[in-house]
């Protein structure tokens, strides 16, 4: 069988963001291809949201270049492109009303819509969502209300929204933030499983914890400073040199079983 080359989904080149006086991000490059899966990490502030901001097609560069999915940012209608991205975030979170139905939360990112309207559904869509609820353990839900939900849940209905469309990237930014240890590890053990299939999109996960990241993520990229520290195989960017630089702080990073951890070395 041939081998297929794996093609860029993301191509960012030399990218500033500047507010004020404030450089959010400087000189940033970095390249996500289809079948990547990236860790982002680096301390408050180093420029993580802004970063995927740009991947999302939420926001453009000051100056540089960003491609994603063969379009150019500012070259193309935004609101065709951002369908095909599948993103999860606290903001977005916060669009969905308390009152709405766990079903309708995921079945009405067909429309790219947060709560349903008076849109239609076929078949196709809603068969969709109920394998997307099943595989994200919010099947039983489906009726509830989103506002009556665990975190954990909360977390796993928007990622199943954030799979509807079939998107050809799939940006997860914090998605273990707020959760206890049992909906912590849920998480960590469904997200592994989706970077394992071999049919899933491209995924980047942002993270302030090396404990959430998922067996199965391959590559990272570190922030520090609106600056890319390193990127590149997990296994060569989640080292202890390079954790302590970017955290200003001298740590200890073990790897077992595929999950990482790190503290202070004293």
């Amino acid at each position: 069988m041939a081998h297929v080359e794996s093609q860029p989904v993301v191509e960012i080149r030399d990218v500033d963001v500047v507010r004020g006086q404030a450089h959010l991000l400087q000189g940033v490059d970095w390249t996500i291809r289809d079948d990547e899966r990236w860790v982002l990490l680096g301390p408050n502030g180093a420029g993580k949201t802004t970063l995927l901001q740009l991947a999302s097609a939420q926001m453009h560069p000051t100056s540089g270049e960003v491609q994603i999915l063969g379009e150019t940012l500012g070259a193309v209608d935004v609101f065709e492109l951002r369908p095909r991205i599948g993103l999860t975030s606290a903001a977005l979170a916060q669009r969905i009303s308390p009152g709405e139905r766990v079903g309708d939360v995921v079945v009405s990112a067909g429309y790219a819509v947060v709560g349903r309207w008076r849109e239609r559904y076929d078949v196709h869509d809603l068969t969709r969502a109920a394998m997307l609820m099943q595989q994200w353990g919010v099947a039983p839900m489906a009726h509830r209300p989103f506002g009556t939900l665990s975190e954990g849940e909360r977390k796993r209905t928007q990622i199943a929204r954030a799979l509807m469309t079939d998107p050809e990237l799939l940006l997860l930014d914090e998605p273990g933030a707020g959760l206890d240890l049992g909906g912590r590890e849920d998480l960590v053990t469904r997200l592994s499983d989706l970077a394992r299939d071999h049919y899933a999109p491209a995924q980047v996960l942002v993270t302030h914890h090396v404990e959430e990241i998922p067996p199965g993520y391959d590559h990272a990229l570190l922030l520090r400073g609106g600056e890319v520290l390193a990127a590149g195989a997990i296994g060569d960017v989640l080292t202890a040199p390079l954790l302590s630089e970017a955290f200003g702080l001298p740590l200890q990073v073990q790897r077992h079983d595929g999950r990482f951890s790190a503290r202070r070395s004293d």
